[in-house]
């Protein structure tokens, strides 16, 4: 009984999400304009020629967590 409660609320959450996405980004109702660089297709092919032709470098690979790829070395009592 509850389960269909949920389900049917959960439905209802992403239609209102969807609508008001729609309103909001596609409709403007707040006001504003697409940018003429969106619009513009020409625009995005000389922008992706623009990144495509630059050097790719780059320097040694970066490690994110330098602790757990050390290799400790457990020492005994005696050796310390």
């Amino acid at each position: 009984m509850a389960a269909k409660y949920i389900v049917v609320s959960t439905l209802g959450a992403f239609a209102f999400a969807y609508v008001s996405d729609i309103l909001v980004a596609d409709k403007k109702i707040f006001g504003g304009t697409t940018p003429s660089t969106v619009l513009n297709s020409e625009w995005w092919e000389e922008t992706d020629k623009k990144f495509q032709a630059w050097p790719r470098t780059a320097g040694p690979p970066v490690v994110m967590n330098p602790i757990s790829r050390q290799n400790f070395i457990v020492k005994t009592r005696s050796e310390a």
